[in-house]
């Protein structure tokens, strides 16, 4: 795949948008890159990197100083000439992703940094394609099936991360009238399903790490039950996706959730993780109603590594469907690999990086 598009993206050098950088870089596209000042040494080191590994020229990669949450993204006038004038496909990936966040900040990067995104958007004289990333958690505290032409609800949500994700959803959603709008609803992002490499250790990380623990003794018992499936996707699986219907005219004004077609139950996943570390399953499974309350008690995280936080993700019957997703990428041969083909490799990785 040639792409010969000038991108501007929000996110870097966030782990996706860096692993997105690298393989839009090796399709051959130029990009201007929004930085957080915070963020620019890291940004020019990570460059350097993608630069050295996809042999490209360092002058493919512009990086801008800015910042969402202000006016014109916090750019200087000559930068935000320059972004208006070259970019061709602007990709919007900043965003505030921690489960535990306050209102304030979480209004003022998701909401008000789109609103402000999407404001620049409507100046770019050259754009054919706005790609955001959302999250399937916009569904909130929905039951069952969860279609992907589905956005409102008033079912409400487990943290300020889901309801501001969701309102900044919306603000998206309202401009697939104006601009060539392609939303992107990842469900929970996981490694990288060849080397298992990851940014950090939440979500069913929490779980290998508690198993880690004492892998033999504590397997033993399973604390996942046989209701509520955890959708998981490989890092590698959502930017190939991604990056695929970047150019796809065909996702064109569709909201799309990347998302397993296949999750498994948290009781199955207990599973294939304690094979990968203890080469064996459970004994037995404790009684769902026992273990939502013990894992929520004050002193529990500190057992099991799991944040009060990340107890209700375990605990909600929710299905994404993928129809819409799933046709378009068969078209270009991409599916989502099954948890049990990469497990091994999220392991591994984690055994030999306890500590990120």
């Amino acid at each position: 795949m040639a792409l010969d598009e000038t991108i501007f993206l929000t996110g870097f050098p966030g782990f996706i948008a860096g692993r997105l950088i690298k393989r839009l870089a090796i399709a051959g596209a130029r990009f201007l890159l929004l930085v957080q000042p915070a963020f620019m040494k890291r940004a020019r080191e990570e460059i350097k990197r993608i630069a050295a590994e996809t042999d490209s020229s360092p002058d493919r990669f512009h990086l801008i100083e800015g910042d969402i949450t202000q006016e014109d993204l916090g750019m200087s006038p000559t930068e935000l000439e320059r972004a208006r004038v070259e970019t061709t496909i602007l990709f919007h990936l900043a965003a505030i992703y921690d489960l535990s966040v306050k209102l304030e900040p979480a209004m003022r990067v998701n909401v008000e940094g789109t609103r402000n995104v999407n404001q620049f958007a409507l100046t770019l004289s050259n754009l054919r394609r706005y790609h955001y990333v959302s999250t399937c958690y916009v569904a909130g505290l929905r039951t069952g099936l969860i279609l992907e032409t589905e956005l409102c609800h008033t079912a409400g949500f487990r943290n300020f991360y889901e309801e501001t994700k969701y309102l900044a959803e919306l603000e998206v959603d309202a401009m697939k009238s104006k601009l060539p709008v392609t939303i992107h609803r990842p469900s929970v992002v996981c490694g990288d399903s060849q080397t298992g490499e990851t940014a950090k250790y939440d979500g069913i990380y929490y779980l290998i790490q508690y198993l880690r623990k004492q892998p033999s003794l504590l397997s033993l018992v399973n604390i996942g039950n046989h209701n509520v499936t955890l959708n998981l996707v490989p890092v590698d699986f959502v930017v190939e996706a991604i990056t695929t219907l970047a150019v796809d005219d065909r996702a064109m004004g569709a909201t799309l959730q990347l998302a397993d077609p296949n999750p498994l139950t948290t009781h199955q996943l207990f599973e294939e993780v304690a094979k990968a570390l203890a080469g064996r399953g459970s004994r037995i499974t404790l009684p769902r109603k026992l273990i939502r309350p013990t894992l929520m008690l004050p002193f529990t995280p500190t057992i099991t590594g799991l944040p009060h936080a990340g107890v209700p993700y375990f605990f909600l019957n929710q299905t994404y469907d993928t129809s819409h997703a799933s046709r378009l990428l068969s078209a270009h041969e991409i599916h989502c690999p099954p948890f049990t083909d990469y497990v091994g490799a999220l392991v591994e990785f984690v055994e030999r990086n306890p500590k990120l």
